[in-house]
């Protein structure tokens, strides 16, 4: 293909990072255009100044990543250590009895009293002996890390993420996502005091100046972007799709895979709409405050006297996150899953700690994918179906899967050289 007239056309449904990464990697060898529901990109990554701090919308969205090609794609659209800042993770969990306990808390066991301590060792320990495995989430936190440990921190920390109850919860669905410590570990990090630096995602990179929303803007800036587009109709013609008045030969999906039955109505492969329409799922409520100033990056709240579940401390990821003109205060972002109503959300901050102060709100219909024990598998089938005909998912919400951002950007590399890349070949054989 010589010209650009030739190339294939693709339409990407979504400036999120997954849709711009899908994009990029597209962009040498087709037309592509990008369209985007709202009046900016970014998705779930996006930031806007409010009183002069800057608002992370939904969550505080940070860089690193396992995977080295990752990094590499990353870097290769920025300069790093001039556009980003680097700074280790200081986490930590305020205790419903006041104590701080860094994070994560089972590498902190000589902080707590000698009884407690003593219980969470000895069942920590005892896993060591034990032939069942865990089938659910619930029963893996207890396996893992111990009763003493699950009643205290993990489960009424990740019921208030989850909301649901941790029993229905899939193991297959948190692979990759979840400390898988040994008991040696454990210990051996408790007996010679191992701090969180040393451990995997214990840094992370951030950008100087915009947050996330740096980030969003500069991948957006060489893609042909089309604003304030909803897709709310794809057809299938013979061999094309029609996009929003345009013809392309492939769709890379980065929407919710549970409006695809409205949206490609007459196309969708039967006997799936009813299990993708129905995937659970959870939304958030983010409350933009200043907060004392500390030391911390993330906060996380397993107290059950409030909804909230984490603070996280955007202001000390980079100085430019606060207005300046508040001494001993920082900018953060509180979340609560599922929709908080506004007065309430201000209540709520009046018992949470470092005095927040409320500056703005965001809620967010569909922030956490939740699945079940067949979720994986139907949308396996699924996505082969859709691929056939030049129809592609990638991202957090048309994967269903519970995607970081460097995770997303993965997934999308993965996803274009696997699967788009070979189906246009096919096409211009």
């Amino acid at each position: 293909m010589t010209g650009r007239e030739r190339m294939p056309r693709v339409a990407v449904i979504g400036a999120g990072v997954s849709g711009m990464t899908a994009a990029h990697e597209l962009s040498s060898r087709c037309d592509v255009t990008v369209f985007e529901k709202d009046s900016e990109p970014g998705g779930l990554i996006k930031c806007a100044r409010r009183d002069g701090e800057l608002f992370h919308m939904c969550g505080g969205h940070v860089l690193n990543s396992k995977r080295q090609d990752v990094l590499r794609w990353i870097w290769s659209h920025f300069i790093r250590d001039e556009e980003f800042v680097k700074a280790d993770r200081n986490s930590v969990v305020f205790m419903p009895d006041g104590r701080r306990i860094p994070y994560p808390v089972e590498n902190h066991l000589y902080l707590f009293d000698e009884e407690t301590a003593g219980k969470a060792i000895h069942e920590i320990m005892q896993r060591m002996t034990r032939a069942a495995r865990p089938e659910n989430f619930q029963e893996f936190l207890i396996d893992m890390f111990g009763q003493t440990l699950y009643d205290l921190y993990f489960g009424p920390y990740n019921r208030k993420i989850w909301r649901r109850s941790l029993n229905d919860v899939p193991l297959g669905w948190l692979e990759g996502k979840l400390p898988m410590p040994s008991a040696e570990e454990i210990m051996t990090a408790n007996i010679c005091r191992t701090e969180e630096r040393k451990f995997v995602h214990s840094s992370f990179w951030y950008e100087r100046e915009g947050g996330s929303q740096f980030l969003a803007d500069r991948l957006a800036e060489s893609l042909h972007i089309v604003y304030n587009a909803e897709t709310s109709t794809i057809m299938h013609n013979g061999d094309k799709w029609m996009v929003n008045g345009g013809e392309f030969d492939a769709v890379v999906y980065t929407g919710s895979v549970r409006d695809l039955p409205r949206i490609i109505r007459g196309c969708f492969p039967s006997g799936f709409a009813r299990h993708a329409e129905a995937l659970p799922g959870h939304g958030t409520t983010t409350v933009l405050t200043r907060i004392d100033a500390n030391p911390y990056s993330w906060i996380y709240l397993p107290s059950e006297e409030t909804d909230a579940h984490r603070i996280i401390c955007t202001g000390n990821f980079s100085p430019s996150n606060n207005s300046g003109r508040h001494p001993g205060r920082i900018s953060a972002t509180i979340e609560f899953t599922d929709e908080m109503p506004e007065d309430e959300a201000r209540l709520q901050l009046e018992r949470l700690p470092l005095n927040p102060e409320y500056i703005s709100y965001k809620y967010n219909p569909l922030t956490y994918p939740l699945q079940t024990s067949g979720t994986r598998e139907m949308l396996g089938d699924l996505k082969r179906k859709l691929a056939a005909q030049g129809f592609f998912l990638t991202g957090r919400f048309a994967d269903w899967e519970y995607y970081n951002m460097d995770v997303a950007i993965g997934a999308a590399i993965d996803s274009v050289a696997s699967s788009v890349v070979p189906y246009l070949e096919r096409l211009g054989q």
